[in-house]
């Protein structure tokens, strides 16, 4: 996984409506990037829900949040629509953010070894600098600690 104070990767990746967006497109404002392995999951749902929920808080500090996973278009915007989440969600097949942020593992399950997404979330700031690092978060706290964190930065 990247470093604090290392330069967030950039990438170009479609959202749920097919349309282009790259991280370079949010210079300026503080993003936070959650990955995530799979849309309609019960742990990943959670985890979305809890993002909607504190969405307004994200916006009111002009926070920008952006959840990946190597799921399809397709699949984004019925999940999306399904669960009415605010926020953007990009499809990386081709795992381009996946890999660039070091995300894609090795995991376990049930004694099987596989490689997947390990749930993780980034804080870049305005400068595209990674400001915080949270690896195998838990879904239903994801989001309030990461407000948490920003209330301490205030």
């Amino acid at each position: 996984m990247l470093e604090v104070g290392t330069k967030a990767p950039d990438f170009t990746l479609l959202d749920k409506d097919g349309n282009t967006v790259s991280l370079a497109d949010f210079t300026g404002k503080r993003v936070v990037l959650y990955f995530y392995p799979r849309d309609n999951t019960p742990g990943c749902t959670r985890q979305a829900c809890a993002f909607a929920q504190n969405f307004e808080d994200f916006r009111r500090q002009d926070i920008v949040v952006i959840g990946i996973s190597k799921d399809s278009v397709a699949s984004h915007l019925k999940f999306a629509q399904k669960y009415d989440l605010p926020f953007i969600l990009l499809s990386d097949p081709e795992l381009q953010a996946i890999q660039a942020y070091g995300v894609w593992q090795e995991k376990k399950l049930y004694g099987k070894v596989s490689m997947g997404v390990v749930r993780s979330t980034y804080i870049i700031d305005p400068q595209g600098l990674i400001e915080k690092v949270m690896p195998k978060v838990k879904p239903d706290t994801n989001a309030a600690e990461i407000l948490a964190y920003l209330a301490e930065k205030q």
